[in-house]
Parts: C-alpha cells; sequence; structure tokens
C-alpha cells in the first residue's frame, strides 16, 4: 500500500510535467521575454523606421501578432503596423540575428538594432551586434537559411 501511495503521489506530481513539456519544447515564432507575451521588451518596431531609433511603446496602442503583443508609442504607429505588419516586425521573429546566424536563439536588447535592405534587425547586446556587422551580408544569408528550423533546437 505505501509503495501504491508513493507511486501515485510521483505520479500526480510529475502529470504538470507532462502536459507542459511539450508544449516549452517548441519555442514561439516571436520572441518575448520570459513570463511575458510582448515582443521587443514593449519597443515601437515602427518608431526604429520613422524615429531612427528605440521608442518605448505602451499597452495603450497595442497589436496582437504572430501570438505576441507588440505595442507602439503611439495610434498612427499601431496602425501603420497593422496594415502591413512584415514591413515593421523584426528579422527572424525578434530572436537575436547573430544567435540565429550560429544556429540558436537568444533574447535580444531593445538598443542593438539595425535596419538593413529596410528590414529590422534585433542583437543580444551591442557587443554581439558588433560581431554581427562584422559581415551582416553574409550573417543575414545563413540566418535565413536556418530560419525557421532554428526554433525546433
Amino acid at each position: 500500500m505505501k509503495t501504491l501511495k508513493l507511486a501515485l503521489i510521483l505520479a500526480l506530481a510529475l502529470s504538470p510535467l507532462a502536459i507542459s513539456g511539450p508544449a516549452l519544447a517548441d519555442k514561439a515564432p516571436i520572441w518575448t521575454s520570459f513570463g511575458s507575451n510582448v515582443a521587443i521588451k514593449g519597443y515601437d518596431p515602427v518608431a526604429y523606421f520613422t524615429a531612427g531609433k528605440p521608442v518605448q511603446g505602451t499597452s495603450q496602442f497595442k497589436v496582437n501578432y504572430q501570438g505576441a503583443e507588440f505595442q507602439f508609442s503611439s495610434a498612427a504607429n499601431r496602425d501603420a503596423f497593422a496594415a502591413n505588419p512584415a514591413r515593421y516586425a523584426p528579422q527572424f521573429g525578434g530572436y537575436c540575428a547573430w544567435a540565429v546566424s550560429q544556429g540558436y536563439t537568444a533574447g535580444i536588447d531593445p538598443n542593438a538594432w539595425a535596419i538593413v535592405g529596410g528590414k529590422l534587425y534585433l542583437n543580444y547586446n551591442k557587443d554581439v551586434q558588433a560581431r554581427w556587422q562584422q559581415n551582416t551580408a553574409g550573417n543575414i544569408a545563413v540566418a535565413n537559411r536556418n530560419w525557421p528550423t532554428v526554433l525546433k533546437k
């Protein structure tokens, strides 16, 4: 009886892992901070193009896109994104462009960014961005080949 109780307790304790394990194994197509559903740490993706710098967005102006919440600094930026999200959304789901070029994923610093060929690329931090910029075109080409299969690793 004692062994049966122990087995039942163990089964109950591990059952949440059986349910959530596969879900946790698949990475989201859009990078968000741990415990959050907000893309780019709440920065406005349109502002990179229009203001030429990172601008913090607000939950007052938001759009859900590919399962994540994108926030904007103005209704105009929100509306521009909603009309053409592919134009403004960061490449590689907002994951670090350098990491994707290396075959893995990593988070980002909204201040480590670049627009190349009309597309927004984000990096883990400014040091990583400096490495990525040593061969931007080559890194983008490799990252394009790696994406989205790198999400399955």
